[in-house]
């Protein structure tokens, strides 16, 4: 098979590794869609991500095509296409009105005129070594874009003071995912792939640690209530 012609053991692991990662990271947003499918309304989530996550999925999927020996990015980058696809259909169905309209077209714009825009224009590059190069670098942009969207739900989070609109979990899993596929770019001497992950890398951290310090304070302020109720609670004893 094409997946045993990897130049060492150590790319196919870490790919393999990559794969297992990135599925729960495709997965990991399912209790948020749950709670949308539950409550019939998207209340404050935003569809962006997820719309950056499938143009992404479906760029590394034409890269991965485009040169040799990348069955394992073909396999996880199909199942996201198909994963994110499914979100943006729930998204859509119990968003209001206005947010729906917007959301359909971002899609149309981005996930589908940007997108074949950008395969018309690779189809005209007779060159097949630069064809790979340019369709490599546009992912490696896009893929910094999908790190990073999870960033705009950071002004949320810190308005909201709630952790729900940007889960630690998935800023895990992202991190996570970024050191196995840099270490498969690497091994593969693929910068395309190495280089995005050092990004994702970077802001899956400050994500954690948002997420993480945010979590914390709602710790704090949780125990100084109880405090405060049990001071209030002794006080009326003495009073009787």
């Amino acid at each position: 098979m094409a997946i045993f012609h990897s130049p060492h053991l150590l790319v196919f692991t870490f790919g393999l590794l990559g794969n297992i990662i990135s599925f729960f990271v495709y997965l990991a947003p399912l209790p948020t869609f749950y709670r949308i499918w539950q409550k019939k309304s998207t209340e404050g989530f935003h569809a962006l991500p997820y719309l950056v996550a499938l143009f992404s999925s479906a760029l590394w999927l034409c890269y991965a095509f485009l040169k040799t020996n990348t069955f394992l990015l073909i396999t996880i980058n199909s199942f996201g296409c198909v994963i994110e696809f499914l979100y943006f259909i729930v998204f859509i169905v119990f968003a209001a009105n206005s947010v729906r309209m917007l959301t359909i077209r971002i899609f149309a714009m981005m996930n589908m005129g940007l997108f074949g825009l950008i395969l018309v224009a690779i189809h005209f590059i007779s060159n097949p070594s630069n064809r790979i190069d340019v369709m490599g670098w546009i992912c490696v942009a896009v893929s910094v874009s999908v790190f990073a969207a999870p960033l705009s739900i950071l002004r949320q989070v810190m308005t909201t003071k709630s952790v729900e609109f940007m889960p630690f979990t998935l800023s895990f899993f992202l991190t996570l995912s970024a050191i196995m596929w840099f270490a498969y770019g690497l091994l593969l001497n693929d910068i395309c792939i190495a280089i995005p992950n050092v990004v994702g890398f970077i802001l899956g951290l400050l994500q954690m640690v948002a997420s993480g310090n945010d979590a914390q304070l709602k710790e704090v302020i949780i125990i100084k209530q109880e405090a405060q109720e049990d001071d209030k609670l002794s006080c009326d004893k003495i009073n009787t």
